[in-house]
């Protein structure tokens, strides 16, 4: 099994300086990398990577187009059987993926979403207002796909990457991921 591991670069503070952590992981992968307009030095990093490592595919946005579109370009390039959008900050970290894999591998899934909502392991604090906010979010994404998520805007999301193929994302920015939900729910696929 061969991962394709998507990840969207733009401007942060402070800015992320490795894929190590990605690369580190024990699976054969490709890291497509979607340079989103950063201004932090990001490009020229991204470009010695892809010099230095063979799986790393690098993509430039000259200007900032959104999570949407950075995955869009993405998407377009992958060539493994499972695909990951990772953060470029790795706020989720890649030793997780052995979690998140494990019911595409064992077949009981098509698409496996992450939660920061739900599980025992320490996991980062989540302000009030914004915990509110994801939960009305996913609700209403619940109601309209006749899903039960617990964390729909959750960073990580694993597909099997036939799962992708013909859905069209049109959302530049962070539309896509109730977009998303929406397309793949749309499909009647096995999620977890």
């Amino acid at each position: 099994m061969k991962l394709s591991i998507v990840i969207r670069f733009t401007t942060s503070k402070p800015p992320w300086r490795d894929l190590s952590p990605v690369q580190a992981t024990p699976y054969d992968k490709e890291i497509i990398a979607v340079d989103d307009a950063s201004t932090d030095g990001s490009r020229e990093i991204l470009a010695r990577l892809a010099q230095h490592y063979d799986n790393v595919k690098t993509f430039y946005h000259q200007h900032n187009q959104g999570k949407g579109a950075a995955l869009r370009t993405g998407f377009a390039q992958v060539t493994g059987d499972v695909v990951i959008i990772q953060d470029a900050d790795l706020e989720y970290r890649p030793v997780d993926y052995p979690s998140l894999l494990e019911p595409i591998e064992q077949n009981v899934a098509d698409v496996v979403y992450g939660s920061r909502m739900v599980g025992g392991r320490p996991h980062r604090v989540l302000f009030f207002w914004h915990y509110m906010g994801n939960r009305a979010v996913t609700t209403l994404s619940n109601m309209f796909t006749n899903l039960n998520l617990s964390d729909m805007e959750v960073g990580y999301k694993v597909f099997k990457a036939e799962v992708l193929k013909g859905v069209n994302i049109k959302s530049g920015r962070f539309g896509v991921e109730p977009e998303l939900t929406a397309k793949i729910a749309k499909k009647g696929l096995a999620h977890l």
